[in-house]
């Protein structure tokens, strides 16, 4: 990795791992839990927001975390039935905007210079990767909330017993099975994220 990379990736994954954080905090506030503004996490800081090992983590090998709104699901609940649901999705939602814009800026402007369009393309591909990683629904990601809200009462059970191994089922796959040449990211989740980013650009 190129020290140019390296620091695109840096300013691409404060900026994002802050927008969907904050994402999360404004949905949970304006969908009556006043939680995550008490906890100072209803802000644009991103020293609020980061994780220092997420951060290395997304620098590094392509995904990666921070630190996670805290919300009080009864309270979210009275005002919506969705609320959990909506304050999750909010955050992987907000980095497919911003890889939104950045095409956008990207098809419509002209003689931009090379280290911009190297810019663009990283912070596209990165918040993507973001949207992908966080939707999968293993706890603790957002995906887990988020397809959890729309699984049956007749199997809620079983999703119960596959999300209390959440965390060691990620381990697995994302961390232990690439040793073994098992890439659960390369073929899963890359494939996803490529035609994302082909469908935002436009091939």
């Amino acid at each position: 990795m190129t020290p140019q990379t390296l620091l695109i990736r840096i300013i691409t994954l404060v900026i994002a791992f802050t927008i969907h954080e904050f994402s999360h905090a404004f949905v949970a506030t304006r969908l009556g839990d006043p939680t995550p503004a008490q906890d100072g996490r209803l802000t644009l800081n991103p020293l609020k927001h980061l994780d220092l090992f997420g951060s290395l983590m997304l620098v590094l090998v392509g995904f990666g975390w921070a630190k996670p709104v805290s919300i009080r699901p009864d309270l979210l609940l009275r005002r919506n039935k969705a609320g959990v649901m909506l304050v999750s999705f909010a955050g992987p939602f907000s980095n497919f905007l911003l890889a939104a814009l950045a095409a956008l800026i990207m098809t419509f402007s002209t003689g931009i210079s090379s280290w911009i369009m190297l810019f663009l393309n990283q912070f596209i591909w990165i918040n993507l990767s973001l949207m992908v990683f966080n939707l999968v629904p293993l706890r603790p990601l957002d995906g887990e909330k988020v397809l959890g809200y729309f699984i049956p009462q007749s199997v809620r059970s079983i999703w119960q017993r596959i999300q209390e191994n959440g965390p060691q089922i990620l381990m697995l796959c994302f961390l232990i099975l690439p040793y073994f040449r098992i890439n659960i990211f390369g073929s899963v989740l890359s494939p996803i994220i490529r035609g994302l980013y082909s469908w935002l650009v436009g091939g």
